[in-house]
């Protein structure tokens, strides 16, 4: 376990739990099984963006009248957008991982996360039914907790604003998945007593 996952982790824990398992997502910037459609997506727009823009600018730009600074200007929004799905979802990615905690204890799973608000989530064990493991052949990859709908597998650690909310809550990204799983399987299995 990590020493600082879990000073963090700690400050949530009432009197009758243990930390059975902390950890993070993994760093850095990553693909996501997502990214096969994002991809050739960000760089349709993106590219339709520019070059609308570059003929703004250029072409229209040129011309007599209020058109030549409304055409450019009316670009920028869809270029700095078209920027962001071909680059800058990345690096929020990344960055948001940076700040998200995972804890399994006796008594329920904990997932801190958020960027710019600290947003604490707990689910217990004793109600909690659903629990599927994606694995991959490094033995890392995600424990989701509850039933999906149908796109979540689209929104899944997405960075788009909003689109949180369609995913289940998840531990995503993280290093010997299966041995986590088995965690939490335990924890289920071997409850601790309700507090009266």
């Amino acid at each position: 376990m990590n020493p600082s996952v879990e000073n963090i982790l700690a400050g949530q824990l009432n009197q009758t739990e243990r930390l059975l398992w902390s950890g993070q997502p993994r760093g850095g910037l990553r693909l996501r099984s997502q990214d096969i459609l994002l991809i050739p997506f960000s760089i349709l727009w993106g590219g339709f963006a520019i070059f609308w823009e570059l003929g703004a600018v250029f072409v229209v730009g040129k011309a007599p009248g209020p058109e030549s600074w409304i055409f450019p200007l009316f670009g920028l929004p869809f270029v700095a957008l078209g920027f962001y799905i071909m680059i800058g979802r990345f690096f929020v990615d990344a960055k948001s991982r940076e700040r998200i905690f995972y804890g399994v204890t006796n008594d329920r799973i904990i997932i801190i996360s958020g960027i710019f608000a600290r947003q604490i989530k707990s689910l217990q064990l004793r109600t909690l039914t659903d629990v599927t493991l994606s694995e991959r052949a490094d033995r890392s990859g995600s424990i989701t907790f509850g039933s999906t709908n149908f796109f979540g597998w689209c929104y899944a650690g997405n960075s788009w604003p909003g689109t949180g909310r369609y995913s289940p809550p998840m531990f995503d990204m993280i290093e010997s998945a299966k041995d986590v799983y088995e965690i939490i399987r335990a924890a289920q299995s071997n409850p601790s007593p309700i507090a009266r």
